[in-house]
């Protein structure tokens, strides 16, 4: 047990791995030398997690964090979520998250800008005719 880990994080993906039905005889796990920023420490420690899941051929790798259970916690989490897409494929929440992130960011036609730009005229309109009332007197 990692001091760096909540024991509920651990059972979360041992349970999300056994509904995608990733085994942990089907993984291989390597611990690899770190590189990047980080000095000596990072230099001369093995806190780099390979993975490769056997049956798809997924390969994951990961040195977000100096320790290395958090690494492995973060490495199965990719390696889960890389295989829930092979899975279901567009329907992923990554796949949902990516078209949604694209569909804001891509600019509006030029007939939906027109379009919105009536609209909105349409509701200005409305908007004045609910002013106060000017008498002719």
């Amino acid at each position: 047990m990692s001091p760096h880990l909540k024991k509920s994080k651990i059972e979360e993906i041992e349970k999300r791995m056994a509904e995608l039905g990733i085994r942990e005889e089907d993984i291989v796990e390597k611990f690899i030398l770190g590189w990047g920023k980080g000095g000596q420490k990072k230099n001369k420690t093995t806190s780099c997690v390979y993975l490769k899941h056997i049956p798809t051929g997924i390969e994951v790798k990961v040195q977000r964090s100096r320790s290395r259970e958090v690494n492995r916690y973060l490495a199965r989490r990719i390696l889960c979520d890389k295989i829930e897409e092979q899975i279901l494929g567009a329907e992923s929440e990554r796949k949902k998250k990516q078209y949604k992130i694209r569909k804001q960011k891509a600019r509006r036609s030029r007939r939906a800008k027109e379009k919105m730009l009536e609209e909105k005229h349409k509701q200005a309109e409305k908007k004045k005719l609910r002013g106060p009332v000017v008498s002719d007197e």
